[in-house]
């Protein structure tokens, strides 16, 4: 009894030394944030915190990216890395605990009669039974447990925010893929539309040929622009499909048709998101799990230096023991043991100072990717911001290019009637337009599609929104 409280009470001595942790501790580094973005458009405080897809009106949008969130399959597989980077923290963590284990054996054995052991008053063959349980622990004195402990918790946070940034990838693909999908529509139907026009001129002009009125080099003109607008459809028709093929896998569907909504026309404009550049910091799933790896890394390094000290262990089981089976629980079958064992290096010819060499070249690794991320992020953010306001200008002086071209091509037609010009201009001032019309739709669709990308570039609640879309349990 006074070893065994002897073996307590040095345990206790253990738990209460084993507070202290080689290794250096995390300490958040210091980055150098502007204090504006560079091409801030100002906007709506918080609105970066809204569910901001909602704001373009369409139902169908809405229905669309509910469906990509609870059946895409990155984030399904995002999911299920969270869940083993948990599966990894559970393992690293057991180690602070005793582990305790059960046993059990039955043998039947014979004896040389020759052996000279072998007693003529001996059981031969004889059985041998028994049954015990023991536990083993580790005490983590010098913190190489809870070091890896750390960092698989830090792991875990990083799958965390892997998995988050898959989800503003989705979100905000699906989205921008459904508006190409509608500017495409709109592309096609002035295609269609100028086809038929330019359809309804080649037969004036045959008729016109007919009769003496124009000759064959004016039909061939006009055919000839007629072709042109013929072989912009099939092009436009396969855009539309892939783009169709792309957003269902997006959906987690098998390629099909996707349902429309609203025209791009008639779509609603969200408000552009503003916030701080330091508030990047906490909002940017991509910079969170650059700095969760950070900590990881450096905890690491702790628990490479931890091998440099003694492991001391503590065991002990107790059990039965017999050759009958019924008096495998009688007093006299009692087995028991205790102890403790230590073990340290003394050479490992440079096996660990390799492994924290490692280890801190890891951090430093990270430490420069954590700081990279920062910047691209920073980057993101302003070349979202310049994009969304020229685009807003280029689509303004395209609108009013198509508006110019419409009244040229109106004028043209009079003066080719009343015998002022040739046709030759009117074919002109419909060869401008047509180009004109499709370019201003491709503009709209990327002045949307670049407020898009600032929802994305700058993180915001909507993160958190989404990812309850998706089904999954969120961790810490």
């Amino acid at each position: 009894m006074r070893r065994a409280a002897l073996i307590i009470a040095f345990a206790a001595a253990l738990g209460l030394l084993a507070g202290c942790m080689v290794g250096p501790d995390y300490v958040r580094p210091t980055v150098d944030v502007p204090e504006a973005f560079r091409f801030d458009g100002g906007g709506t405080q918080g609105a970066s915190d809204a569910v901001w897809w909602s704001q373009f009106g369409d139902p169908v949008l809405d229905a669309l990216i509910a469906e990509a969130l609870a059946n895409n399959r990155n984030v399904k597989i995002a999911a299920a890395n969270v869940e083993q980077a948990a599966g990894f923290l559970m393992t690293a963590r057991a180690g602070l605990f005793p582990q305790v284990a059960y046993g059990g054996a039955q043998t039947r054995q014979r004896m040389s009669q020759n052996d000279a052991t072998f007693s003529p008053l001996m059981q031969n063959p004889y059985n041998s039974l028994q049954a015990f349980g023991g536990v083993s622990w580790e005490i983590d004195l010098w913190g190489r447990v809870r070091r890896l402990t750390e960092a698989a918790r830090a792991s875990l946070l990083a799958s965390v925010e892997a998995r988050r940034g898959v989800i503003v990838s989705v979100v905000a693909e699906t989205a921008a893929a459904y508006i190409q999908l509608r500017s495409l529509d709109e592309q096609l139907a002035i295609s269609r539309r100028t086809l038929e026009t330019y359809a309804e001129s080649v037969r004036l002009f045959e008729l016109q040929n007919k009769y003496g009125q124009v000759n064959r080099m004016t039909v061939e003109q006009a055919r000839t622009q007629y072709e042109t607008a013929a072989v912009t459809i099939p092009q436009i028709e396969t855009q539309i499909a892939e783009t169709e093929n792309g957003l269902c896998l997006l959906l987690g569907r098998n390629p099909g048709p996707i349902a429309r909504g609203r025209t791009v026309y008639t779509l609603a404009m969200p408000v552009v998101p503003a916030g701080l550049p330091s508030q990047l910091l906490e909002r940017r799933p991509d910079i969170r799990q650059a700095e969760a790896a950070l900590v990881a890394a450096n905890a690491q390094i702790g628990a490479a230096k931890a091998l440099y000290y003694p492991t001391i262990s503590l065991t002990g089981a107790y059990g039965r023991s017999s050759s009958e089976l019924s008096n495998l629980w009688s007093g006299p079958s009692r087995i028991w043991s205790y102890g403790g064992s230590l073990a340290g290096p003394i050479f490992t010819g440079g096996a660990i100072a390799g492994q924290v060499k490692q280890a801190e070249a890891g951090r430093d690794a990270a430490l420069l990717s954590y700081a990279q991320t920062i910047q691209n992020a920073f980057a993101d953010v302003d070349n979202a911001l310049i994009a969304r306001r020229k685009l807003e200008e280029q689509l303004a002086a395209e609108e009013r290019r198509v508006a110019a071209f419409k009244e040229y091509d109106r004028l043209a037609r009079l003066q080719y009637v009343g015998g002022y010009i040739p046709y030759l201009t009117v074919l002109y001032a419909e060869a401008q337009l047509f180009p004109a019309e499709l370019s201003a739709i491709q503009t709209r669709a990327a002045a949307f599609i670049s407020l898009i990308n600032i929802y994305k570039a700058m993180g915001g609640g909507w993160v958190l929104a989404a990812e309850g879309g998706t089904g999954a349990k969120a961790k810490p």
